[in-house]
């Protein structure tokens, strides 16, 4: 046991000090170099780096510039449910007026089918190596993202990335241009709070702290060409920002999220920050004119509709109360003086 132990402790060091090793290149490395194609010869580690596609016309979808939607996903009930709830308000959407929305994909990172592969459109990843994700599941999404990215045949020229516990309730158009990327701007993603930390990963070379956005990557509408060259790099920070235990204690469950950021910006992809992408129930009260209600956050209320969060409250909805089951069909809708949002939420699961 114990010289099994040290053998795996050494592989996974080296495999980090590959990682660094590239993440370094990269960030170095000229932007405007192509990464190989499809025909060369040497074997890839998809990983590492990913062949690049040049973008392909399809009729309207020129004129359109429609964005493929993508959802990450592992086949937990608690993620299959909200795919579920998520892809039956897109289709709702996708044809309304002034919709940009293309096709749409839930990458399954199970690495096997399950039982909805006939009502979702689903491309199969593999997951991580076992014990890479260092128990911090999230990692499985921009790998997740390299594999579609590198496999899937995708007409569309934009892609939206999502999240399963995002509602659609409006059509989206694509809100990117210019090069630039859309995205929602996080109050807690704060790169310049955390400069010492993010000079690790983005050196001073690539211009001021400020270049890195206050974004995750989600919801995000990109170029694919973009993302493709992002993605990689996505995935090499993701995994040395985990493995630095400064890093790791900095971010915690949005080290993911500052990874794809910092990305971003080693590749010159800025984003259009667009507040009105979505809201977050409770604490926007109003849908207003935004696209998407994400509902990651508890709602707790007493029956005259007061808010008490922080204190389970007389009526409630949090997603994590179904970790193991859907929603029921007859969810009780809140009572009288609870925001529009969170009245619009819940009745969007019925």
């Amino acid at each position: 046991m114990g010289c099994g132990n040290v053998f795996f402790t050494l592989i996974i060091t080296l495999s980090v000090a590959l990682i660094t090793y590239n993440i370094l290149i990269s960030a170095n490395a000229s932007l405007k170099q192509e990464l190989p194609g499809p025909s060369t010869s040497s074997i890839i580690d998809p990983i590492i780096q990913m062949p690049v596609e040049k973008s392909r016309k399809y009729g309207s979808n020129a004129e359109k510039r429609l964005f493929h939607t993508a959802v990450t996903a592992s086949d937990s009930v608690y993620n299959t449910w909200q795919c579920r709830v998520m892809y039956y308000w897109f289709k709702k959407h996708r044809n309304g007026p002034n919709s940009d929305m293309g096709g749409f994909t839930r990458i399954l990172h199970s690495g096997k089918p399950d039982n909805y592969m006939n009502e979702i459109p689903t491309f199969i990843a593999q997951p991580l190596p076992a014990g890479m994700d260092q128990g911090y599941i999230v990692l499985n999404r921009p790998w997740a993202f390299v594999q579609w990215l590198q496999k899937a045949d995708i007409k569309e020229d934009y892609i939206l990335m999502a999240e399963p516990d995002h509602i659609i309730v409006k059509p989206i158009p694509n809100l990117s241009k210019d090069g630039l990327g859309a995205a929602f701007p996080f109050f807690y993603i704060e790169p310049k709070k955390y400069e010492s930390v993010l000079r690790k990963y983005f050196p001073e070379e690539k211009g001021p702290i400020t270049n890195i956005d206050p974004i995750g990557n989600s919801p995000v509408i990109v170029g694919k060409d973009s993302l493709k060259k992002i993605a990689p790099t996505w995935m090499n920070v993701s995994l040395a920002m985990k493995k630095d235990p400064e890093t790791d204690k900095a971010f915690g469950w949005v080290l993911e999220m500052y990874a794809y950021a910092v990305s971003s910006a080693l590749h010159g992809v800025g984003n259009i920050l667009y507040k009105d992408f979505m809201i977050q129930p409770p604490w926007d009260t109003k849908i207003g004119n935004k696209f998407i209600i994400h509902y990651t956050y508890g709602c707790d209320y007493d029956l005259k509709g007061r808010l008490t969060y922080g204190k389970i409250g007389e009526w409630r909805f949090d997603k994590r109360s179904f970790d193991t089951e859907a929603p029921p069909r007859n969810l009780p809708l809140p009572p009288p003086g609870v925001p529009e949002s969170v009245v619009s939420l819940t009745s969007t699961l019925l």
